[in-house]
């Protein structure tokens, strides 16, 4: 088995850590928290859920990020029906705070402020690219199949402030739509952004336990979309957050993953993926 494949193998498993479950009402703002059960200087990552769920639908991908020595908090916030974007962004900010600004655990596990990420699905990722335009410092962004936001997470005043490196996934289905924009996304940031797509996944299919919306056709849960997901974003983090090489595959768009096909934003259709032979750095001016 090649290396990459068998680094995407090992890191569908479990990690090697044992991962504890906080609250983050503690801290005045309703979510949870799931860090390893030991650590200093670890990386930490917000995540901001997609529109109608939270936290709880998204359990075991967030302990799956903590398995792996990855801190992870979850706002759980602006879960109505006409939530707001840009309180969401604001949330995952105040998230990073919190992780950042105390000692968590029984006081032996910290987090080092220079290896922070965002991370979001559909309107979650929108919200982490808004929130990523409001921190310089963000040192990593994982856009999982972005949904459309308001504000514009594309617009130049958000996506072209925002340079820090990014993995964008979305479904083969759903590359540019009203309700899914990867292609789109990944051509607005202004960072390395590497823009992933998974066969046969679907934008929905990361989200756990929604019975009544599955019921009406809606976010069902696909268990290989959520293996492949945890396994590309995991890598990614790691090697962005934590400056492990051993997972620079992760981040490097002539890497081939099976399974998953790297697309070029500016293929002349969306429909026709084109793999690039180089990381792209996509610098935007401001209303270009």
């Amino acid at each position: 088995m090649p290396k990459t494949q068998k680094l995407v193998a090992d890191l569908t498993k479990t990690g090697p850590h044992r991962v504890l479950r906080g609250d983050l009402a503690l801290a005045g703002l309703p979510g949870v928290i799931y860090t390893p059960s030991e650590g200093s200087g670890l990386p930490a990552v917000a995540f901001g859920h997609g529109w109608m769920t939270g936290s709880v639908h998204y359990e075991s991908t967030l302990r799956h990020l903590a398995s792996w020595g990855i801190v992870v908090v979850a706002p759980d916030t602006q879960r109505g029906p006409v939530p707001s974007h840009s309180a969401l962004a604001h949330d995952l900010l105040v998230s990073l705070d919190v992780c950042t600004g105390i000692r968590l655990g029984t006081g032996d596990i910290s987090v080092n402020p220079s290896k922070l990420g965002l991370v979001g699905h559909s309107m979650g990722a929108g919200a982490a690219v808004i929130a990523a335009s409001r921190r310089p410092d963000i040192a990593a962004l994982g856009a999982l199949y972005p949904a459309p936001t308001s504000p514009r997470a594309l617009s130049p005043d958000i996506a072209g402030r925002v340079t820090a490196p990014a993995l964008v996934l979305g479904s083969p289905s759903e590359l540019n739509s009203l309700t899914a924009e990867p292609v789109a996304l990944a051509d607005a940031l202004a960072g390395q952004t590497l823009l992933r797509i998974i066969d046969k996944s679907e934008g929905d299919g990361i989200v756990e336990g929604r019975k009544l919306l599955s019921f009406l056709g809606v976010g069902n849960a696909q268990p290989k979309t959520r293996k492949s997901v945890r396994a590309l974003l995991t890598g990614f983090l790691l090697h962005r957050l934590e400056g492990d090489d051993t997972y620079k595959d992760f981040s490097d768009p002539d890497a081939v993953i099976k399974g998953t096909e790297v697309v070029d934003p500016d293929a002349p259709t969306a429909d026709a993926p084109k793999k690039v032979s180089a990381l792209r750095q996509l610098s935007h001016l401001a209303g270009r």
